[in-house]
């Protein structure tokens, strides 16, 4: 679903690789462990077991640093936008790096312990292209880990935004996910879902964003673990 019938604030939208490209600059002093870190410690997978992982719309290669504190091994990553793979490659963790489609990154497949999304699924029209690439990236027993915007918040008319230098918040083009529409992609690629984590809003999050208090108890993000067969 189209994000425009919950949207409540209607900053200007901008296209995801003209926001990103955009936001590359103050990103990460933007987003909160809170939304996906503190999830992925949650999650209970073998990271150091990954020889070999992908990290999918990698950003600024933030998880992906995450990632290697925790013992993965070779990383490769791609994203769409520029500016936020100089950001990614300044970090020197990655050992491929692509700007492209996540849907269609053009790695080998089959050959891989571990993929990662974080963040990204919310700016896809269609979640099949995702599923579909990570399963052929995917080694039997192979992992996806999937970490998004909870849909509920989506719902509750609350997009990725950020605040311009020269005034202003704007948000990037987004799409409404259901937890189903996540399952039938992946079950369609040959996953099978082995966790799931959410997120709510809580006394962390509101001592950091006090205007939040209006959502609290409310989930603002979900990881989800999928097997490949």
């Amino acid at each position: 679903m189209d994000f425009a019938p919950f949207d409540k604030r209607n900053y200007p939208v901008l296209s995801v690789e003209d926001g990103y490209g955009e936001w590359a600059a103050t990103y990460e002093g933007t987003v909160l462990d809170l939304m996906d870190i503190r999830l992925l410690k949650r999650l209970r997978v073998d990271w150091a077991g990954a020889r070999r992982a992908v990290d999918l719309a990698c950003g600024t290669g933030r998880i992906g640093a995450w990632l290697k504190s925790q013992g993965v091994g070779a990383l490769d990553g791609i994203d769409l936008t520029g500016p936020m793979l100089d950001k990614a490659r300044a970090r020197g963790i990655y050992a491929t790096l692509k700007q492209g489609d996540l849907g269609a990154s053009g790695f080998e497949g089959g050959a891989y312990d571990l993929v990662t999304e974080n963040l990204a699924q919310e700016h896809l029209p269609s979640l099949t292209p995702l599923y579909q690439e990570a399963a052929r990236l995917l080694r039997r027993g192979g992992r996806f880990i999937c970490v998004g915007y909870h849909p509920f918040f989506l719902m509750q008319g609350i997009p990725t935004h950020f605040d311009r230098a020269s005034g202003g918040s704007v948000t990037i083009k987004s799409h409404v996910h259901l937890m189903s529409d996540h399952v039938h992609a992946a079950t369609a690629a040959g996953l099978t879902l082995a966790e799931m984590e959410e997120s709510l809003i809580g006394d962390d999050w509101i001592a950091l964003k006090p205007k939040w208090e209006a959502w609290r108890h409310r989930p603002v993000s979900f990881a989800m673990v999928w097997i490949k067969a």
